[in-house]
């Protein structure tokens, strides 16, 4: 029972976090984008230093990048059909 609990949370923290994306503007998801990828490599030289204790941070970082650049494409592909 608690790990449907976990899953039903984790569900919704996507959901809200593709929700969150789809409001913002093209430009905004452009700099989130860019945000992700400069904190992914942060992530990344601390991996190779060995200072990362939560590996799993990447993971989620790289996500969350693909999940942002997906809706980037779809704002840009609707913009491309509406004109």
């Amino acid at each position: 029972m608690a790990t449907r609990k976990k899953k039903e949370v984790a569900a919704t923290a996507k959901t809200s976090k593709a929700a969150e994306l789809r409001n913002k503007d093209v430009a905004g998801l452009q700099t989130e984008i860019k945000d992700l990828q400069k904190a992914h490599f942060g992530l990344r030289m601390q991996k190779a230093t060995q200072q990362l204790s939560n590996t799993s941070t990447l993971r989620v970082t790289r996500r969350d990048i693909a999940r942002a650049k997906t809706i980037l494409a779809q704002k840009q592909q609707e913009a491309q059909a509406a004109k």
